[in-house]
């Protein structure tokens, strides 16, 4: 794992990097023995304290920002918390997924404090869509060939592995997601494809700065594994590329 993070965009009130597949953000009860966080090693590196203001599952990758300091902190948690974020993530998947569909499937929280009988079932709702598909000359299941989709997956709630589950649900589990998809999948792309990894990746994040009056949009590229899967199943054209624009806000 490098030691150096990658910096999408960085100013004075914030920061935002590319969080490396498998590496947690922060130190939490179930991280014993676990002596990398993205929130340390990014402090290190810019020299100074930062602030987390959302989150990511330990092995999706993609973008994160950071608060610069704690009033920063304080309106971009708030931004998240209100839903005034628009996220992209993409995935690849087992079969053939929808064009384009609605998630919305209610979700109890996964956070391992009481058993899930116990908890409440709240509103969560991911948009998908299909961007490509590809058919391997490959039995890795029943059938004699195997397909896999890319999908865009747009989460307007944010619930804890939500759009794994909802994925999961319809019959289109992430590849690489040991919890709620299948692992003959999940061994043929570590074995035969060399993809060990959860393919679930954070590429785009647009929300109103939250000391200026404009609406910052940030693109990551995916990391080197999913970069190469692409490229093998002839999804180039679908790659995104760091990018971070400012667009000034219109004035009432």
């Amino acid at each position: 794992m490098s030691d150096s993070l990658r910096i999408l965009h960085r100013d004075d009130h914030l920061v935002a990097v590319h969080k490396p597949a498998g590496l947690l953000v922060h130190r939490t009860a179930l991280a014993r023995g676990e002596h990398q966080f993205l929130l340390q090693r990014l402090r290190d590196q810019l020299g100074q304290r930062v602030y987390p203001v959302h989150r990511l599952d330990r092995p999706t990758s993609g973008v994160m920002v950071f608060a610069l300091n704690s009033a920063v902190a304080a309106k971009l948690t708030d931004t998240f918390t209100q839903r005034r974020v628009t996220k992209r993530y993409l995935a690849v998947v087992r079969g053939v997924g929808p064009e384009g569909e609605r998630l919305d499937t209610p979700l109890r929280e996964e956070d391992g404090s009481r058993h899930k009988a116990e908890m409440p079932a709240m509103e969560a709702i991911t948009d998908v869509s299909r961007l490509d598909s590809v058919e391997l000359p490959v039995q890795v299941d029943r059938y004699p060939r195997s397909r896999y989709s890319l999908m865009e997956a747009r989460p307007l709630t944010g619930r804890r592995h939500q759009i794994r589950r909802h994925l999961a649900s319809r019959g289109y589990p992430i590849i690489g997601d040991a919890k709620h998809g299948k692992g003959n999948h999940n061994r043929f792309f570590a074995e035969r494809l060399e993809a060990p990894r959860l393919l679930l990746a954070a590429v785009s994040l647009a929300f109103d700065h939250p000391m200026e009056e404009s609406r910052l949009e940030l693109d990551c590229a995916l990391d080197t594994t999913m970069t190469a899967l692409f490229n093998r199943f002839g999804w180039a054209g679908h790659l995104p590329v760091d990018s971070a624009r400012s667009m000034e806000l219109a004035r009432s």
